[in-house]
């Protein structure tokens, strides 16, 4: 394998461990919590969680109640990678092979090839010291692939358990998001079910950063994304306050949250940055965005200064609450007649087809779209059958609507500036990126962590690291049950049971630091270049957390 002279040296880093998870997995102690209960829906949730609702909250630590027994004992377990890639996952890998083979070293850790289908299909590597050690602390999700495939069919769940049984499995863990770990709690309720005792423990993964909780304080790789956007923000931020002529329309990858928006925001300080939940709670239209734009751009002319950075979560179009409302009924509209709506190719008669089937105000507001954007809202569906909103090039959409608003504000001598706009999206060129310092320990803490809580019998939890904020050293592991996280929501026209995303709060410290701020950043130039990640050198610079953490930590 070819490698980089900074991967030569990232093999040489040694992730930090909290204490509790240091030394003999015999000194590793247990405390219980009370038993937990759901966010929501709860009586329905106990109802298809029978085997595994009501868990309590695990904690590890050196001088706790209950002892692990026999965690000595040889132990196989299978992994896998679900979903989208995201800084870290490599390292999480790592944690749990060491963690197995410290318990035994007669311990096996097989790899499922391509993500669930992996499972479903028995498609496998031995993952073992050689192959763990070309990974460790990379990017990528390259060590065995990832995929989408849901386990939803009752032939996939069949597949899936006659798989473990013919490996021999103690265990599964999934390394995913909300959506995959959401399959791990289905996973293991039907694997008791079944009468099995194979174990599945999930670990919280998605750099949207919409996983979390008091006990899930971050998901991995979302520190790694925001300082890998961060930069090419600021690059951008010093290249246009360079050739003064330029505003940049920046699309930021976070689809159901604007996490990603927010800490890149805090740590680069454009002219604005749109936040959904916020557009969403103040029910604002595509025109009023579009007005908040163009006073930035009007204030900024009116100094001189005919450039600036605009920021846009992903999903920002499905919080417009009219756009929010379109997109609804065209998820059911074309979820209950799929087939009938897939023979129909052209736009026009696609246009005609929803006509009769959709409310005339979101008939009216797709007719109100110029037709490329319109296209976009109809295309192939994602796994759940939501538009891919990823696709929607909200970022055009708003320079567009933006540049009609200043031409007619021109002709009103309401504004005399010069307005020329790029686009960009930044999304994929976060994923991979070599893992930050924090990531890089975090992820191995996880990964340890999973094989902590499969070594004291436990399923249906995802691994748990908090005090994220401390020295590494006094992280606090545990695991919390997969089904506090849960409510019901719509998918493919039925409730199913989820993990409940994570928005952001517009009420905590990071949203209100960021709102005394940004009239500031509207009129001003206030740019901050935070650079490239650091792994070497000072701890206060390689180990730092992001804003949003420090935040909401009041640091």
């Amino acid at each position: 394998m070819n490698i980089s002279i900074l991967q030569k040296e990232r093999y040489n880093y040694n992730p930090k461990l909290p204490q509790s998870l240091c030394g003999s997995v015999d000194d590793i102690d247990i405390e219980t919590g009370i038993p937990t209960e759901a966010i929501s829906d709860l009586a329905e949730l106990r109802d298809i969680f029978k085997q595994t609702y009501g868990k309590p909250i695990i904690t590890f630590a050196k001088d706790g109640e209950k002892k692990i027994e026999n965690s000595n004992r040889e132990i196989k377990v299978g992994v896998i990678l679900s979903g989208g890639q995201a800084p870290g996952g490599h390292n999480v890998i790592a944690g749990l092979f060491d963690g197995l083979k410290k318990g035994n070293p007669a311990s096996t850790l097989y790899g499922f090839k391509g993500g669930p289908s992996g499972l479903i299909e028995n498609k496998t590597i031995t993952l073992t010291n050689e192959i763990i050690d070309a990974y460790r602390n990379t990017g990528g999700f390259d060590i065995i692939g990832s995929g989408r495939t849901k386990i939803e069919t009752p032939e996939q769940f069949a597949a899936s358990l006659e798989t473990a049984k013919k490996l021999g499995l103690d265990a599964i863990v999934v390394i995913g998001g909300d959506d995959s770990n959401t399959n791990a709690a289905l996973l293991a309720e039907y694997f008791l079910n079944n009468g099995t005792s194979i174990q599945v423990i999930g670990c919280p993964k998605t750099i949207d950063g919409d996983l979390k909780n008091e006990h899930i304080e971050t998901s991995f790789g979302f520190d790694t994304a925001c300082k890998t956007y961060s930069e090419l923000i600021g690059n951008l931020s010093r290249d246009t306050n360079s050739a003064k002529k330029y505003w940049h329309f920046i699309k930021l990858m976070g689809r159901s949250a604007s996490h990603i928006a927010l800490e890149c925001a805090l740590q680069t300080q454009p002219n604005v940055c749109l936040i959904s939940e916020e557009i969403e709670e103040k029910a604002m239209s595509l025109n009023q965005i579009v007005d908040q734009i163009c006073a930035s751009i009007v204030k900024r002319a009116s100094n001189g200064d005919n450039f600036g950075i605009v920021l846009i979560p992903e999903g920002l179009v499905e919080f417009i609450p009219d756009i929010k409302k379109l997109i609804g009924e065209l998820n059911d509209t074309i979820a209950a007649q799929a087939q009938e709506f897939a023979a129909i190719t052209n736009f026009i008669d696609q246009l005609y087809w929803l006509s009769s089937r959709i409310s005339e105000p979101s008939y009216r507001i797709m007719q109100s779209l110029p037709p490329d954007i319109a296209q976009q809202f109809l295309m192939d569906r994602d796994p759940h059958g939501n538009v891919q909103v990823s696709r929607i090039e909200t970022e055009k959409l708003l320079i567009g609507m933006a540049e009609k608003k200043l031409a007619a504000m021109k002709e009103q001598k309401q504004y005399s500036g010069k307005f020329s706009a790029l686009a960009h999206f930044f999304g994929y060129e976060g994923r991979c990126a070599f893992p930050s310092n924090f990531d890089a320990d975090y992820c191995y803490s996880l990964g340890y962590s999973a094989f902590v809580l499969i070594a004291a019998g436990l399923t249906g939890y995802l691994s748990s690291v908090k005090n994220l904020i401390a020295p590494a050293s006094q992280w606090i592991a545990g695991g919390i049950p997969l089904t506090m996280m849960m409510n019901l929501e719509q998918r493919h026209g039925s409730k199913k049971p989820v993990i409940k995303k994570a928005l952001v709060e517009l009420n905590g410290k990071p949203f209100k630091t960021f709102a005394q701020n940004r009239d500031t950043w509207a009129e001003k130039t206030s740019f901050l270049v935070p650079g490239a990640i650091q792994y070497f050198g000072p701890s206060e610079v390689c180990d730092s957390t992001t804003v949003t953490l420090r935040l909401e930590h009041c640091l």
